[in-house]
């Protein structure tokens, strides 16, 4: 559910960023890669959402919705998978920071009209530096288990609409449109 205030507020915060805000943060003078120093940074509540879609046909779907898959129960296994994953992203992105998260939110729906199954990271932290990159990894390794426990069935998935929906804490507040 997006709020348009709230999006208008995200949008009129992004026109007010100065040139220098809107540099590349990992990115040294020289064009080098560069950890971010967070350490001046105050700790605040940080939290993001993020989505992604895995279309997977109609039989896939109907063996997954009916939990008949011989891997077992593929949506609780890609769930965990999906929490692991956003635990461990700082081992996956170079740059990212290690973080200590408050909370780790996988869920899947799925869509039959669509034979697809759709994705929701929700993570919070209270720490100096945003949760962005936990939640489209803790999405991106869901989308990739259920991809691994559905392609006995079919090899013929596709991954796609993996984005950011919302953010907040920190400088500032995001919400997709």
């Amino acid at each position: 559910v997006t709020d348009d205030r709230t999006s208008k507020l995200s949008d009129a915060t992004e026109n007010q960023m100065t040139a220098k805000e809107k540099e590349l943060t990992h990115v040294d003078r020289k064009g080098k890669a560069n950890m971010v120093d967070v350490g001046e940074k105050m700790e605040t509540v940080r939290k993001a959402e993020a989505t992604g879609t895995i279309h997977l046909g109609e039989t896939a779907f109907s063996l997954l919705k009916s939990n008949k898959m011989k891997k077992g129960d593929v949506i609780t296994v890609s769930e965990i998978a999906g929490i692991m994953g956003a635990k461990r992203t700082s081992d996956l992105i170079p740059l990212c920071h290690p973080l200590h998260l408050n909370k780790v939110d996988v869920r899947i729906n799925l869509e039959e009209r669509t034979f697809s199954a759709v994705v929701n990271c929700t993570v919070s932290c209270t720490g100096k530096t945003g949760v962005e990159m936990e939640a489209l990894t803790g999405v991106s390794v869901t989308l990739l288990t259920l991809y691994d426990m559905c392609k006995a069935v079919t090899k013929d998935m596709e991954l796609s609409e993996i984005k950011l929906v919302s953010k907040s804490g920190g400088k500032t507040d995001y919400t997709a449109q």
